[in-house]
């Protein structure tokens, strides 16, 4: 388990508030009726750089200790943000080298949010200051309890193409490479007659005149931005660090693209913190099965923050519909779905949610984005449900810091999840393998961790787990290589699946037999491999007593010496070869899936393993549920979610205790739509 450095010391509700939104007769009446309400933390001030700096230079703290006396008067926590998600007008007019630009050249303008550019050392300088000044200023207050950096960094721009970016990504390939003969080489710019003969030839990608860029300088460039990003949350960290009091924690909020947030946090943060809005996992991506697990795909979002923060926050928790007035629009909760969700997040993980947010915005672009309370002000259902929650938070503290039970891990890098953001064929794979997996293992009852590998990782990180899914790994070297067979000779199992082995960590191909460095464990030889073509039948894999589709991609494969065929194709031109092969590596065994991975696959070769559906012991579930296992000092804790919008039938086969209703349960039992059941295994 990954280490963090702050617990929550008791299950914690919250709220987003915005004192800068309403009247000042509001702030005492509204902070009474969270706490009525079990609301004991505000989360305030991250889009508030007016409010201290009202012109350059011009400091003034007034409004918020109001607000903060307030807070204090009656009791309410405080986690206080930094304000540099929306930089003053006064900043970006006056000094718009401080802007981000579009891949044309074109500057963002002020009037929204996230406009700025991480590399303006004049923007790092006034967030300094300002971060310095507030921390200075407010640190001590006995209120705080937390700080949030900035707000959702990378999230709705992740792309960054200014002036500022391409001087400071001169700068980072300098240090990476040293020379530009060895930058040459790395990103063979000898193609298309891209070499470049001085540092100031090469920029950020640029708009192109063909639908091209270079792909290595596109993985070169995305590990940039992840590093820019952390040096501007390092910036901000290193500067609370020396105000903030003894006990409190530093965080920040979000989990997006281009951002390797495991090193974010490892090197600025206490503790991670996600935003929750299970609503936007209806009918967003082809690749689902949106019959399925609709809202319960979410549990994947919720998985990876895990893998960052094993005990995370929720900073935001969808409590109402979703939508700008320019773009997203979406249903609001069904009665017990906010309920669901809260606990959804707490199932995998969450000690403190905080609801977004206390009353819709009656103006601005997020006037659709809704709270708890309505315009009107009115109590309402939301309120009701956010109270039955916080209820139900309290009867929870048993599981608080427990330990979530997976005998499965869903390995990822950064490098591929980067290169497959643009490498098209990857993407496709990587995609529609995602899906698979995620479907397999829930509807198989089969909780899962995610694991990001790096050439850092030690193989007791992995031991932990009997089972090791790693998709589509196209970019491997030596050292991943190594830790992952130290892992399989300790008895573990590797399962991969097509394109493994297929780059380097520069994104080339290597002249060497696919699966390339993954051979020496899989056994397999790939001497040839399609997408599939529309104008024939999906190949078949028949394996155990399943009838498999191997769907998008197909490595066709010959098993070497040592190895074995488990399973071949059928109803294709390469009818026969193998489709999947095994090889035995000291204790433990490699499998090479030749395709993607889809649900039945997935549960095929768990089967095969001796993973799936491992609880029957405990309960006995239809694949509508999601199971989800949490260990605490010997103690077993159930969740059983319902997402359906039907009730359905299970049977719990051991005595169990119900710590939501307190009462013994065993038998059969019935889940209501959207309910929830915590059992405790006596």
């Amino acid at each position: 388990m990954r280490k963090q450095n702050f617990l929550f010391d008791k299950m914690t509700v919250g709220v987003c508030y915005y004192p800068e939104h309403w009247d000042r007769a509001l702030w005492e009446s509204d902070i009474k009726r969270m706490l009525e309400n079990g609301i004991t933390v505000v989360r305030i001030a991250e889009f508030a750089w007016n409010k201290f700096e009202n012109e350059e230079g011009v400091f003034n703290f007034d409004f918020f200790d109001d607000f903060l006396d307030v807070c204090e008067k009656l009791g309410m926590k405080v986690i206080f943000g930094t304000p540099t998600a929306t930089p003053p007008a006064w900043l970006t007019e006056k000094y718009p080298e401080v802007l981000n630009a579009r891949q044309d050249g074109a500057l963002y303008r002020h009037g929204g949010r996230r406009h700025y550019n991480y590399n303006s050392p004049l923007y790092r300088l006034f967030c300094a200051r300002i971060v310095e000044k507030i921390a200075d200023h407010y640190a001590k207050r006995p209120s705080i309890i937390g700080w949030q950096i900035d707000n959702e960094l990378n999230c709705e721009i992740s792309g960054f193409y200014s002036q500022s970016d391409t001087v400071a990504f001169r700068e980072f390939l300098k240090k990476k490479y040293e020379t530009l003969d060895r930058l040459n080489e790395a990103w063979g710019t000898v193609f298309w007659n891209q070499t470049y003969t001085k540092w100031d030839q090469i920029f950020v990608p640029r708009a192109p005149n063909i639908n091209a860029v270079n792909p290595h300088l596109n993985l070169d460039y995305i590990r940039f931005v992840s590093q820019s990003a952390i040096s501007f949350c390092a910036l901000q960290s290193d500067i609370l660090r020396k105000y903030i009091k003894p006990g409190d924690f530093i965080t920040t909020n979000g989990l997006f693209g281009n951002l390797d947030n495991h090193e974010m946090t490892d090197k600025c943060l206490d503790i991670y913190t996600y935003d929750s809005y299970p609503n936007f996992a209806y009918g967003v991506d082809s690749v689902w099965d949106d019959n399925a697990l609709s809202d319960r795909r979410w549990s994947r979002n919720l998985t990876e923050v895990r893998s960052i923060c094993p005990h995370f926050g929720v900073m935001e928790q969808q409590s109402g519909a979703n939508g700008w007035s320019t773009r997203m629009e979406a249903a609001a909760p069904r009665p017990g779905q906010l309920n669901l969700w809260a606990l959804q997040s707490v199932a995998h993980g969450a000690d403190f949610v905080s609801f977004f947010r206390w009353r819709t915005a009656a103006f601005g672009t997020e006037m659709y984005w809704h709270g708890i309370l309505d315009y009107d002000n009115r109590d309402n259902r939301r309120l009701s449900e956010v109270r039955l929650f916080a209820d139900n938070l309290k009867k929870l503290e048993k599981i608080r810091g427990s330990k979530f039970y997976a005998k499965v891990a869903y390995v990822k890098d950064y490098d591929n999840e980067w290169d497959s953001t643009f490498d098209v064929w990857h993407s496709r794979v990587s995609r529609a393998s995602d899906a698979g997996i995620v479907e397999g293992l829930q509807f198989g009852h089969v909780p899962y961790d995610v694991v990001y590998l790096k050439d850092e990782t030690l193989v007791s990180e992995l031991a932990e787990y009997d089972v090791l899914i790693y998709p589509h790994p196209l970019i491997i070297n030596e050292a991943r290589i190594s830790v992952l067979k130290e892992y399989v000779e300790n008895g573990g199992k590797l399962v991969i699946g097509c394109r493994a082995g297929q780059k380097d960590m520069t994104g080339k191909c290597p002249m060497l037999p696919m699966p390339g460095l993954f051979s020496c464990l899989s056994g397999s030889d790939v001497i040839d491999f399609t997408f599939q073509s529309p104008a024939e039948k999906v190949p078949k894999v028949s394996f155990g007593n399943r009838e498999l589709e191997a769907k998008v991609f197909c490595d066709i494969m010959e098993a070497k010496e040592g190895a074995k065929v488990l399973a071949s194709y059928s109803g294709c031109f390469f009818e026969g070869r193998a489709a999947l092969i095994e090889k035995e590596v000291g204790c433990g065994k490699v499998l090479h899936y030749g395709s993607t991975f889809t649900r039945d696959s997935v549960q095929a070769i768990m089967e095969y393993l001796g993973v799936l559906e491992t609880f029957d012991e405990i309960v006995t579930l239809p694949g509508d549920i999601e199971l989800v296992l949490r260990e605490n000092e010997g103690r077993k804790y159930v969740f059983l979610l319902n997402y359906k919008h039907r009730k359905v039938e299970a049977k719990v086969n051991v005595r169990t205790r119900s710590l939501l209703t307190g009462k013994e349960v065993s038998g059969d039992i019935t889940l209501e739509k959207f309910a929830v059941e915590v059992l405790e295994v006596l």
